[in-house]
């Protein structure tokens, strides 16, 4: 089965791309020159090893959390990586592939609860999505407070998402990929008896247990699962909310032709109930017309990208910091494979305003975004680059 490790054998991440059905490929529209006052990026280590997600705890301006995919989160503190990890759960991680510990979600409540959410594979390939605390030394976690409040079986390898985030309701939200393999097997995509291939939606407890909210979309209904929020996403590897306008963004990892970006505006819902479409669609083609293609009550992608283009989007986050006042609202992405970094702006129910940042270049492919406790934004590679986006001297 091909794969886009055989484009690129080093990089080990990304969602396999398996010989399936699918619309011809689309043709990249030539990009907008950047506006006048462009970006750069600054270098902050050279020293993670495989980072897959960069957060900061609410209001903490002081560390950036680096999470390595072994298993291991590390503190960026005065200009270096602390040689002690905050966690350390590389003996209960699978690592391989595409598997490995892929998230990290500070509780908006931190400051006082010193709880956070971790999303890894277990030595048996599984989801799992647990609460913990701090220890009493605040650049340490407590492992013995670890609690699984997810599990979810894994049939492949590949589409494990990964992504945690606490949204602006303050609910937890948990991207999970279809299970793998490709072209979506299980059909789990469109299964709303299945957690794979959805953004669920849960409620952290003060005890660090969870609950289904009430007010999710399926709650209550025979057949479906509670935990539901959207549906219909083939690998979600990162998804994030706006922290001006509270919007959803998801980007979603494609199969043979298309990667796409959706989102979901806060004004409408934040993506409750939203079927996002595969495996009916892949991005905005087809990707099985024998079945019939039936896009009744589809949500569309704001934005897709073909193959001539790149071969697996790493989404990102919209900039809200104040280093870069020419890019505030922009949402940041890019393409693993590729290198390359865009931006666009949601406007009126569209992706307008649409830049390739050009003249920038990365040690690695990009693994994922992310954003300290000022607003600031950075990303990381697979060759263990951080780095933070600034103002183009």
């Amino acid at each position: 089965m091909p794969t886009r490790f055989a484009l690129l054998p080093s990089l080990l991440l990304v969602a396999t791309c398996a010989d399936s059905a699918g619309g011809p490929d689309i043709p990249p529209p030539p990009p907008p020159p950047p506006p006048a006052a462009g970006i750069a990026l600054q270098e902050i280590t050279a020293t993670a090893v495989f980072p897959v997600d960069l957060a900061a705890p609410p209001g903490d301006l002081a560390r950036l959390f680096v999470v390595e995919k072994a298993g291991r989160i590390r503190i960026f503190r005065n200009g270096a990586l602390l040689p002690t990890p905050f966690l350390d759960i590389v003996s209960q991680v699978s690592s391989g592939g595409e598997r490995g510990l892929l998230g990290l979600a500070f509780a908006p409540d931190f400051a006082t609860s010193g709880r956070f959410v971790i999303s890894y594979s277990n030595t048996s390939g599984d989801t799992r999505i647990s609460t913990m605390r701090i220890s009493a030394d605040p650049d340490r976690a407590d492992p013995a407070t670890e609690q699984v409040v997810l599990a979810v079986n894994q049939p492949y390898s590949n589409h494990n998402g990964g992504q945690v985030a606490f949204g602006p309701d303050g609910m937890l939200y948990i991207g999970l990929g279809d299970g793998g393999s490709g072209g979506d097997p299980q059909g789990n995509g469109q299964d709303r008896n299945s957690l794979l291939g959805k953004l669920l939606r849960l409620e952290v407890l003060a005890n660090g247990t969870t609950r289904i909210p009430a007010d999710n979309p399926f709650v209550g209904q025979a057949g479906q699962r509670g935990e539901i929020w959207s549906y219909g996403l083939r690998n979600p590897w990162r998804f994030s909310f706006d922290a001006g306008t509270g919007d959803l963004y998801i980007a979603d990892v494609g199969q043979n032709t298309l990667e796409e970006v959706n989102v979901a505006p806060a004004a409408s819902g934040r993506g409750r109930g939203l079927n996002f479409g595969w495996k009916i669609m892949e991005g905005t083609n087809c990707f099985s017309p024998s079945s019939g293609c039936n896009q009744a009550g589809l949500t569309q992608p704001v934005l897709t990208y073909g193959r001539g283009d790149g071969c697996s989007v790493t989404g990102g986050y919209v900039y809200r910091g104040t280093a870069v006042p020419a890019v505030v609202g922009h949402y940041f992405y890019a393409d693993y494979c590729t290198g390359w970094i865009r931006s666009f702006r949601y406007q009126g129910g569209a992706a307008t305003g649409r830049q390739e940042w050009t003249g920038i270049s990365v040690a690695g492919a990009i693994t994922t975004f992310g954003v300290d406790g000022a607003g600031e934004m950075y990303l990381g590679t697979d060759a263990g680059r951080v780095y933070r986006i600034i103002a183009k001297p």
